[in-house]
């Protein structure tokens, strides 16, 4: 009798348990949808000034993918290549310094194949002058890649690393705590490619409720037909 209670306590322990992880997925899917929607809002609104020194400390993931606009002068001589793979195939973001009035700005101005990733085999690229860059609001990314750590002292980056990159290559401070990745507005010469970056959210919460709830009625049912066989 007390085996068959403590195995009773159990199964119902385990149903209210799958039963409210499948709840939980549900929301965590009516999370990821409130949030797909947003950021589309944010990718179709009209841009805004690139937050400066004062919105820094508020900044957070809400603020991602927000359509931003920054005139200043790129500093090309600190530019930084970081690996990427994109659509075009394996190679390398740029990200140049944009120097603005009051704060300076990592920009990525996109995508270069390995035979462009030295500067001098796109000069028609490196713009001169006051530029205006139209984009997206990106977090940093610290760290590295998957696997790969950043080794600023090889100048070799995976990630776009802001502090860091500030760091290794000293552009004028205040240094914006984000990057931009830069719009698809084409560069003289074709490279570096903007408009390449890429906004998905992975979306199968409704599948794993699915999942929990049928494991929950699965032993439920089976649960009963023991009961009423005994």
């Amino acid at each position: 009798m007390t085996r068959r209670l403590i195995a009773t306590g159990a199964i119902l322990l385990a149903i209210t348990l799958f039963t409210g992880l499948g709840v939980w997925q549900l929301e965590r899917r009516a999370w990821k949808l409130d949030l797909i929607a947003r950021v589309e809002a944010r990718l179709t609104a009209a841009p805004v000034p690139a937050p400066g020194p004062a919105a820094w400390p508020t900044l957070g993931p809400a603020d991602a993918y927000t359509r931003v606009t920054a005139t200043g002068r790129f500093l090309h001589d600190r530019e930084t290549p970081v690996l990427a793979v994109t659509d075009l195939g394996s190679g390398y973001w740029i990200l140049t310094p944009l120097e603005t009035p009051g704060f300076t700005l990592l920009v990525n101005r996109g995508f270069v194949p390995p035979d462009r990733r030295d500067p001098t085999t796109r000069p028609e690229g490196q713009l001169p002058g006051e530029v205006t860059v139209t984009g997206l609001l990106r977090l940093t990314e610290p760290g590295g890649g998957f696997l790969r750590r950043n080794d600023p002292a090889a100048g070799r980056w995976y990630s776009r690393d802001v502090a860091a990159i500030s760091a290794a290559r000293t552009p004028p401070p205040p240094v914006a705590p984000y990057f931009v990745d830069a719009g698809a507005a084409p560069n003289p010469g074709g490279w570096p490619r903007g408009g390449l970056t890429v906004v998905r959210f992975r979306n199968a919460h409704l599948g794993y409720a699915l999942t929990w709830f049928a494991l929950a009625a699965g032993l439920a049912a089976m649960t009963v037909y023991a009961l009423r066989r005994r």
